[in-house]
């Protein structure tokens, strides 16, 4: 039995589901018997947002946390609820006790609920450490030397697994519940990746010894992407990963790579990664200082460019990779299958329903957001906008998905993999299926015809974005976003000297 003068430390575990480099296990291990919590929260998953691929992503993540404080003697004590009743429940019960957690950035929902929490906290007169867990910085007053800050984080010293003092009067909770519990719609996605710490360790090592060498190049085509991304996202999103071990392995790799022109692809590689590591903490750090980014457009002068509501059947269209385009349908329906594509696609989706399409960000942002299973919100909305032309700073890019398909897909393979009612096309017209001449013959009821004119319609919103962007105060008011969310420094990111290799956990 623990000491019960000691204080117990409740042990919220949110975004953060591992024991290494966890911070604030560490923190509270070193103070108290520690009481390791997860709450499913019912209300989180009636959002817009969630998806059941993001349900049994976090099953698998949640259980496998399950195992590893199992094989340290403790056990996590899981429960169904909302969390300011769970945990005050709890506080009720261990008087003096202490609640501690990472600093989560969130959607708007996760932020209001921790508002509840700390509200709650304050009430019963029960101490909340929060305590970062990336490089994103809370209550930043400006963006001037963030970057220097983000390494000055990612080089400290690796936090190993603490020794934990259980509480072992307290009920473990019931079974995980099934989606449907929670009226998640049938959502089968049977190419996903699967959740929990073995399984991350496993992808990124194989990313940084083995399927790295080629990401430099093969990160915009959707085929090669897949296999030579790292594919570590969905694992960062819910805290399987730590981005300090993540970027010290990245640096350690680096600096063992051999001196040879035969690793200049590598070099080159993880140069690449490592600067994308650092602008995942940049793009999060936006939602941080700004929670309306989710809903609100970044720039306020352009609240009124597109329609507030959605035409939920050329939506549905966009959604089901039934646009008539192949190239963005064969993209969708990959998407719907595997919950993961890179990110060259991801943004030429979204340029579509933005820009082609004309529709409303925000919903064409939901339905993605569901089929990520790497959904990270601070990311997914500042690119969303970033996307759509909304943040007022950044250049207009209407991606032509014909001619990306041309260019990623040049043989039509991923599209005819995707889209197998096209599989007769000639090589000639599988990009632009509507200009074959037996299109209507061989495809009628098979295949629709295209929704849009891909080169009208892109010269339409062309026109209306640049309009909009020579109202009177547009540019000062663009000034005023730079400066709150503009990276300060140059992508710099080269080999670090900081990180000695006995920091490294990752069993590389």
């Amino acid at each position: 039995m623990p000491d019960r003068e000691q204080p117990i430390q409740i042990v919220w575990f949110k975004r953060d589901l591992r024991l290494e480099d966890h911070v604030a296990l560490c923190e509270a291990a070193e103070a108290g018997p520690v009481l390791p919590l997860y709450i499913l929260e019912p209300d989180y998953w009636a959002l817009r947002d969630v998806s059941g691929r993001h349900f049994e992503f976090l099953r698998e993540s949640v259980e496998a946390l399950a195992g590893s404080l199992a094989a340290r003697g403790a056990s996590l004590v899981f429960r169904v609820g909302v969390a300011e009743t769970v945990i005050g429940t709890l506080l009720d019960r261990f008087k003096g006790a202490r609640l501690v957690s990472h600093e989560e950035t969130g959607n708007a929902w996760t932020y209001a609920r921790d508002l509840r929490v700390a509200q709650m906290c304050r009430d019963k007169a029960a101490p909340w450490l929060e305590i970062p867990q990336a490089g994103v910085t809370r209550r930043l007053k400006s963006r001037n030397g963030w970057a220097r800050r983000w390494d000055k984080t990612m080089s400290q010293p690796i936090r190993g697994i603490p020794d934990l003092t259980p509480v072992l009067d307290v009920d473990r909770g019931p079974d995980w519940p099934q989606a449907d519990h929670f009226k998640l719609p049938p959502d089968a996605c049977p190419q996903r990746q699967r959740g929990g710490r073995e399984a991350a360790l496993a992808t990124l090592e194989s990313f940084l010894h083995e399927r790295g060498e080629p990401y430099r190049k093969a990160m915009s085509a959707p085929e090669a992407g897949a296999k030579h991304c790292s594919r570590i996202s969905p694992y960062l999103a819910l805290g399987s990963l730590s981005m300090r071990e993540t970027a010290q392995a990245g640096w350690h790799r680096q600096r063992t790579l051999p001196q040879s022109a035969d690793a200049r692809l590598w070099s080159g590689s993880m140069r690449s990664f490592m600067s994308r590591l650092h602008w995942r903490d940049h793009f999060i750090q936006k939602l941080e200082d700004e929670p309306e980014l989710e809903w609100r457009n970044m720039h306020p002068g352009l609240e009124e460019l597109r329609p507030q509501e959605a035409d939920q059947a050329v939506l549905q269209a966009w959604s089901r990779g039934e646009t008539g385009i192949p190239f963005i349908d064969a993209c969708m329906r990959c998407l719907i299958a595997t919950g993961w594509m890179n990110f060259r696609m991801r943004a030429m989706l979204t340029s579509f329903a933005s820009y082609h399409l004309w529709q409303p960000w925000q919903a064409s942002g939901q339905i993605l957001a569901r089929l990520f299973t790497d959904y990270e919100p601070g990311i997914h909305w500042s690119q969303i906008q970033m996307q759509s032309g909304t943040t007022g700073v950044n250049a207009i890019r209407i991606y032509n998905p014909v001619k990306q398909g041309h260019d990623q897909d040049p043989d039509g393979s991923f599209i005819r993999h995707w889209l197998p009612e096209l599989s007769g096309v000639p090589d000639d017209f599988i990009h632009e299926v509507w200009r074959w001449p037996l299109a209507m013959q061989s495809l009628e009821g098979r295949y629709p015809r295209p929704v849009v004119d891909v080169q009208l319609a892109a010269k339409q919103a062309r026109d209306r974005v640049f309009s909009a962007r020579k109202t009177l105060g547009f540019k000062q008011a663009s000034k005023a976003v730079l400066a709150k969310h503009g990276s300060r420094a140059p992508m710099r990111r080269k080999s670090r000297k900081t990180a000695p290799d006995s920091q490294l956990t990752l069993g590389l």
